[in-house]
């Protein structure tokens, strides 16, 4: 289990929308579609890719199915799940904020200085 914990140490953009997602309940195809309009379509999760990874987090706890109707599931994000999402959140502030502090735009002039 461990081993599987580490895998999200760092997630992927999918992983990070389709956990952002499950903050409520949804079904697999509701959350294709959420993260669809969430990124203005910038962000699109095939369904072979969201069922492997919706699989991968129930593994390790980080979601919990809520419903199932036949075919149909629900999920919804559990306590490890929203830590595993509150930490990619301060990982990518963290990396903005390395940018906004080291970049440089083309020119040699600081970011956001002209």
């Amino acid at each position: 289990m461990a081993l599987a914990r580490e895998r999200f140490q760092t997630l992927t953009e999918q992983m990070f929308y389709i956990l952002l997602c499950l903050q409520t309940e949804c079904y697999g195809t509701d959350i294709m579609e959420k993260i669809r309009q969430m990124t203005g379509d910038r962000v699109n999760v095939g369904p072979g890719t969201l069922y492997n990874l919706l699989d991968s987090f129930l593994a390790v706890n980080m979601i919990r199915e809520t419903k199932v109707e036949g075919r149909r599931r629900s999920y919804l994000i559990t306590r490890t799940g929203r830590q595993a999402l509150a930490a990619e959140y301060e990982r990518l502030e963290a990396l903005s904020e390395d940018y906004r502090r080291h970049a440089r735009l083309e020119g040699g002039d600081e970011l956001g200085e002209h």
